[in-house]
């Protein structure tokens, strides 16, 4: 399989072809932020597994250190953690998971903002008990002190956010922070995408739906963002069981306790720059414990 690693927003035009057949010989493209560009290029018909290591010099003189196999696996290590920017729109219940799970430290990054659309709500409090910055975002009649599209972009570049992680935000992103954050805005929604999705699909009225279709099986989807409700490429499912006697809140109970494990598993590999692109732009997750598998 040849795969398309993304170094995400570091290095985003990365190439790093995989040949799993010793015949062909394997090209790393290391793009630097200049205009030029380095190779290594070889051919090893007898060696089942060499490497190549390549360090790229990134914004901020953070380095990256890009290995490629004939195997077909990748490895990097960033020195730095990933800043991150969780939005909000509820109780953030996801986003505390993901707070608790980068200070214990098995997500190799940390939230440096909370964006949301509602002052009070119980995301925004937490943040602000933890001295994690709040941000107001849009500027509405209930919010008047929230930012514009532009301003948020902006503001978002300030405090150096790499990834911006959806959790229970409801209002729509906008096409310009999209376009600022391609490929690293992710979501999480209560059903197994496609099926429950899209505008007017959020919370327990998506539950009520599955009970009413009579879907023997649900689960928590993490998908990217584009600028469309929930149809962006999907990341990762898990899937529950639908009981028979289920009432909505029981399946919503359910499918959350999934959704606070999957996140944070996701965001970990999102951290570790284990998104693996398939040739025809799916993405995958690249195992951490075995890294020719993916998921």
């Amino acid at each position: 399989m040849e795969a398309q690693c993304s170094l995400s927003r570091f290095c985003p035009n990365l190439s790093i072809p995989l040949v799993r057949s010793p015949k062909h010989p394997i090209l790393l493209k290391c793009p630097s932020y200049s205009s030029r560009s380095s190779f290594v290029r070889t051919n090893h018909s007898t060696s089942s597994s060499v490497w190549f290591k390549e360090t790229i010099a990134c914004r901020k003189n953070c380095e990256i250190v890009a290995s490629a196999s004939l195997e077909g696996d990748v490895s990097r290590t960033v020195i730095r953690k990933k800043k991150l920017a969780v939005f909000v729109s509820g109780g953030g219940s996801n986003f505390r998971s993901i707070h608790e799970a980068s200070v214990e430290g098995s997500i190799h990054g940390e939230i440096g903002v909370v964006v949301t659309n509602k002052s009070g709500c119980g995301g925004a409090e937490y943040a602000r008990s933890k001295n994690i910055p709040v941000i107001l975002f849009p500027k509405t009649k209930d919010e008047p002190h929230g930012l514009s599209a532009s301003d948020l972009v902006a503001t978002l570049r300030s405090f150096e956010i790499d990834f911006i992680l959806l959790a229970g935000y409801l209002k729509l992103i906008p096409l310009e922070l999209i376009q600022a954050y391609s490929k690293s805005i992710i979501n999480i929604h209560p059903s197994l995408l496609p099926a429950f999705g899209g505008k007017g699909y959020y919370g327990m009225k998506v539950h009520k739906a599955v009970i009413a279709s009579g879907a023997r099986f649900s689960g928590p989807t993490i998908h990217l963002v584009d600028e469309h409700f929930d149809t962006g490429k999907i990341l990762a499912q898990r899937v529950v069981p639908v009981l028979a006697n289920d009432a909505a809140e029981d399946l919503a109970a359910r499918v959350l306790k999934e959704e606070h494990r999957l996140y944070v598993e996701v965001v970990a590999a999102l951290c570790d720059d284990r998104i693996v692109w398939r040739e025809d732009g799916v993405p995958l997750i690249q195992s951490k414990d075995k890294p020719g598998e993916f998921y």
